[in-house]
């Protein structure tokens, strides 16, 4: 029987396609499983370790500043306004920057911090992931990309900000937003209402 090499050959991609793909849904996060553990470092030097939270609710919040609808969240006040109202009652607030340096969205240093003071930015701290090894391993896809985490460690919400899918800065105003209303819910002891929602913004520039 003479083999058709080529056709053997299409399978196999195929086949090791297939796998990598399965491999790579496995290890995305999942609602009501353990969130991936991380540690990055932040914008002052420090580390941070995400299981060392595991007693506090924790928001991760995907960023690029030059993101037009990252903008539309921090030029109205409504990225800000959530950091701090939700650092007073505990929860751990972090931005991660997943850009790739040389990348839109990417920040040495000493240029986050700036960014975060002139922006009146509240987060707990701004960590930075340049290799995108974090954001891949919580598969974000945009900016801004958030994720809700339960004092238990598990993932309750990831998604959008907001059902307003929008660049539009009027739109803040009015707009359901399910981060707030996952950690309110959480915070009451009931369940989250959605725990899922298609994410918008400008891809995360790996």
């Amino acid at each position: 029987m003479k083999i058709n090499t080529s056709s053997v050959m299409i399978l196999l991609f195929g086949l090791l396609f297939t796998g990598n793909a399965l491999a790579e849904d496995r290890h995305r996060p999942e609602i009501g499983k353990k969130a991936p553990d991380f540690t990055l470092t932040d914008a002052t030097g420090k580390k941070h370790t995400l299981s060392d939270y595991e007693d506090k609710f924790v928001v991760l919040e995907w960023l690029n500043h030059d993101c037009p609808f990252v903008v539309k969240h921090y030029a109205t006040g409504n990225m800000q306004m959530l950091q701090e109202k939700y650092r007073d009652k505990g929860v751990v607030w972090f931005t991660i920057i997943s850009s790739a340096p040389g990348k839109q969205g990417y920040l040495e240093p000493d240029q986050a911090k700036k960014i975060t003071r002139e922006k009146k930015a509240k987060p707990h701290a701004v960590l930075l992931d340049p290799d995108g090894k974090v954001g891949r391993a919580y598969d974000a896809r945009v900016t801004p990309h958030m994720y809700v985490i339960d004092p238990l460690g598990m993932l309750a919400y990831m998604g959008a900000i907001d059902d307003r899918p929008t660049a539009n800065h009027d739109d803040v105003k009015g707009a359901r937003n399910f981060v707030s209303e996952a950690l309110n819910l959480l915070m009451e002891g009931q369940s989250v209402e959605v725990t899922t929602h298609q994410p918008y913004g400008c891809t995360v520039k790996y």
